[in-house]
């Protein structure tokens, strides 16, 4: 099979993805009325299980949705969608897995009252790997200037939503100006997240990232980072508000992501940070990967391959 194949799994049912299998009436194709999370797998064990179902119950209860799936019945679909990838694609690596859940069909209308029941999708597919060219000199980020990150009182992005706009038309700006990410600002003018991931800074030794205040979603692997990984590295981690005019004070910069875990940064417009295997950036994602290891180790009921 081709390397770009993607299994899903549509309630139940296992197809290729090309294969179509959501109603047009569904609520999360017509408005964006769904929510979901990503996992990947280190090891073959999937990470992080617990931090992203409770992450999703919390999107779901803010969005009034109800979620009739337990834990164990979307873990064992993901198992048959992992099965059934693996037999299509043999030999893969680590995997991507991604859960969406709907709040259903029914008649055309905003009002939620309107849907039958909520519905699921599995996608499997293999987890991107970061080019040697990305790890050593960073990726390229722009700010986004014609607009600026929803607010919590709007639309929360600390919400998991199948409503990504926002993100996509400020990706779509800065990769205009030929960067490889956006950082998006709120309406302060302090700085949030990139498109799909989480942001943090080095000054002085000491990694300094946004609040979840600021507007941005509770990453899983930010967390992971300021309750384990940091301190296991012995370096202080400190949330606090960051404006564009304090770029230049910044050594370091990386993104960090559930698929990547942390990304380095070479450049935000036309401020520079140091990349490469000397950068404490690259001292942290080694303590990400011995952590994400020993969690592997540690929940081999995880182990989905």
């Amino acid at each position: 099979m081709a390397a770009h194949y993607i299994q899903a799994n549509t309630n139940g049912r296992l197809h290729p993805a090309g294969e179509a299998s959501v109603s047009p009436v569904n609520r999360g194709f017509l408005y964006g009325d769904a929510i979901y999370e990503v996992w990947r797998t280190y090891e073959g064990v999937i990470f992080a299980w617990e931090g992203h179902w409770r992450r999703l119950l919390a999107s779901a209860e803010a969005l009034f949705m109800a979620v009739p799936f337990t834990e164990e019945r979307i873990l064992a679909e993901i198992r048959r969608t992992v099965a059934a990838f693996r037999q299509a694609v043999p030999g893969a690596g680590e995997l991507y897995v991604r859960l969406q859940i709907t709040r259903g069909e029914g008649s055309i209308g905003l009002d939620v009252a309107l849907a039958e029941a909520p519905g699921f999708v599995v996608l499997i597919q293999p987890c991107p790997v970061l080019p040697p060219a990305q790890l050593e000199h960073g990726l390229r980020l722009s700010v986004a200037r014609s607009l600026r990150r929803n607010p919590i009182q709007a639309l929360s992005p600390g919400w998991k939503t199948g409503n990504y706009l926002n993100n996509i038309l400020c990706l779509r700006e800065a990769r205009q100006r030929g960067a490889d990410e956006v950082l998006i600002l709120n309406l302060a003018g302090e700085f949030t997240e990139a498109a799909v991931s989480n942001i943090a800074f080095i000054r002085d030794g000491e990694v300094l990232t946004p609040p979840v205040e600021a507007g941005i979603l509770a990453g899983i692997t930010r967390a992971h980072l300021l309750e384990a990984v940091a301190p296991a590295a012995g370096v202080r981690v400190r949330e606090g508000a960051l404006r564009p005019e304090e770029l230049p004070t910044m050594s370091e910069c990386f993104l960090l992501s559930t698929t990547k875990d942390l990304v380095p940064v070479g450049a935000i417009d036309d401020v520079r940070f140091r990349t490469g295997p000397e950068t404490l950036t690259r001292k942290i994602k080694a303590a990400f990967a011995l952590h994400a290891a020993a969690y592997a180790r540690a929940h081999p009921e995880l182990r989905l391959f």
